[in-house]
């Protein structure tokens, strides 16, 4: 069972990793072609400030709450063999998705400007402030789209289905990057706004193939006293607060980067979107595809599995994002330079990016960790636990954040964020272990020091490789490359000396082979 079990999570992670590498390179090409428009600077801040409150909304009303709540109900009736009763459930959910969404956005369509001035970006401008507030009207329309779209990818989850939910984020972009072509030469960022509007049907329509084959179904109902619609509400409450903590806090650091220097907002924005990158391809991916496989293991109450679950899981984690986050550190100042020099982007626009992003890149561990650990407690239908933590790692979030921005800036934000999500990591951690006796802490503490010494040893290969390209006088690419691929190979090496297995759980299920902690 334990073998079958690894081979389903690893076979559809190496899905959902493959859909979000193309979304990842989509938003990569995004950025480039933003690059050669626009610069960082008041524009650039002005629209990613947009965002902030209808990222919030879409949060709160369908975004991982829903999730979280409507996979397990949903699951409950494929389980009976009830599909009436799944699309049923997945209509009234739908519906008052639309209803509640629509109320809300435009609330705060006619509240823009007090929000912005007052909440969102203080710091800014009267002419950015006006700029702020007609990106986010424009982008309060997506939310609408996003939150169908929402349903629909956890009704596909429901039916283990991952893969066009995971390719859904790479058409997004395409809808951004039609508007920084063709509109933002006459419209500036409004037009990279419509962009993100079209981006959102894109990320809709991407799933329609699916639904149809598993016979959609559609009424015009809201069944709010179903006790299946009941429970998802319940279950949806904490979660929705725990994800808003989230989200309240990046506003909070917009509002105090709107302080600092023009393009802080920016600069936060594009360090933490490269961050993400690794991020989603391994803490996301693992998540998304465990979480159903850890909510049956605790339908059936079996702490065993659950431990051995998230253990693997977790050590797997932790071999790909501790050397990714060293890489991110070492190589993230050229990479940017490669992707972005030469457009309208200049050396200072790029140095304040990798000023976030390196300080970005300590937390990548815990943050990819995270979603696994988070998981754990949604799994046994807990959302209140990690509802509780997260708000003080919020809490933790701003007070450290402005007792850093004065001396370190952006760069300040994006430390104590690193350091708030680490301590929120142990800490899930730690009450894991009192709630099920043991989280085998020992085999992964191992398998992270193994990792960790790895890493020391990838990182010296790394700048090895880079001081002997300099002496050859090679360009960025070819320099990157060789780097990259001496990186690579030193880790490998290491992890076979070191005998860690947790780096191969993935190539693992595709050749048969038993993982150990």
């Amino acid at each position: 069972m334990d073998e079958r079990r690894h081979r389903h999570i690893a076979l559809n992670t190496l899905v959902v990793i493959a859909a979000f590498g193309l979304a990842a390179a989509m938003g990569l090409l995004r950025n480039v072609i933003i690059s050669r428009e626009f610069t960082i600077g008041s524009q650039l801040d002005a629209y990613y400030a947009g965002f902030k409150l209808p990222d919030l909304l879409f949060t709160i009303v369908a975004g991982g709450a829903l999730a979280t709540a409507f996979i397990p109900v949903f699951a409950d009736f494929l389980a009976g063999g009830d599909r009436p009763g799944a699309w049923r459930l997945a209509s009234a959910i739908t519906n008052l998705v639309v209803i509640a969404v629509a109320l809300l956005a435009g609330l705060a369509a006619l509240s823009a400007p007090w929000l912005v001035r007052n909440l969102l970006a203080p710091g800014f401008t009267p002419q950015a402030q006006a700029e702020t507030v007609t990106v986010m009207r424009i982008v309060l329309l997506s939310t609408l789209l996003f939150g169908i779209s929402s349903v629909q990818s956890s009704v596909l989850h429901g039916f283990k289905h991952f893969l066009l939910p995971a390719l859904a984020p790479a058409l997004y972009p395409l809808g951004i990057i039609a508007g920084a072509l063709w509109l933002a030469p006459t419209m500036g960022v409004m037009g990279l706004a419509w962009g993100a509007l079209l981006g959102s049907f894109l990320h809709l329509a991407g799933k329609v193939p699916a639904l149809v084959y598993y016979g959609f179904r559609w009424w015009p109902v809201l069944d709010l006293r179903s006790p299946a619609v009941r429970r998802v509400g319940w279950l949806m409450g904490p979660r929705i607060l725990d994800l808003a903590v989230f989200q309240l806090t990046l506003i909070l650091m917009t509002n105090l980067a709107s302080r600092l220097a023009e393009g802080s907002v920016s600069a936060l924005e594009w360090g933490w979107d490269a961050m993400q990158l690794p991020e989603t391809l391994i803490g996301t991916a693992f998540g998304i595809v465990a979480f159903p496989t850890m909510a049956e293991l605790a339908a059936r109450a079996d702490v065993p599995g659950l431990r051995r679950t998230l253990g693997d899981t977790t050590r797997a984690v932790l071999a790909l994002a501790t050397p990714a986050a060293a890489a991110l550190i070492v190589l993230g100042r050229p990479v940017l330079s490669l992707l972005y020099a030469g457009g309208a982007f200049d050396e200072a626009a790029i140095d304040a990016i990798y000023v976030a992003l390196r300080f970005f890149a300590l937390g990548l561990v815990a943050q990819t960790a995270l979603e696994l650990a988070a998981r754990a407690f949604f799994a046994q239908q807990d959302t209140i636990t990690p509802l509780l933590v997260a708000a003080a790692s919020g809490l933790a979030t701003i007070l450290l954040g402005i007792l850093l921005m004065g001396t370190m800036g952006h760069g300040g934000l994006a430390l104590a964020d690193s350091v708030a999500v680490t301590a929120e990591v142990a800490t899930l951690w730690l009450l894991l272990r009192r709630r099920w006796g043991a989280i085998e802490g020992r085999a992964t503490l191992l398998t992270f020091g193994r990792v960790l010494l790895a890493t020391g040893v990838m990182t010296l290969a790394l700048y090895g490789a880079l001081a002997w390209a300099a002496g050859q006088d090679w360009s960025l690419l070819p320099t990157l490359a060789a780097a990259s691929a001496a990186g690579l190979l030193t880790y490998l090496a290491a992890c076979v000396l070191l005998r860690e297995r947790a780096v191969f759980y993935l190539p693992s299920a595709l050749v048969g082979l038993k993982v150990k902690g």
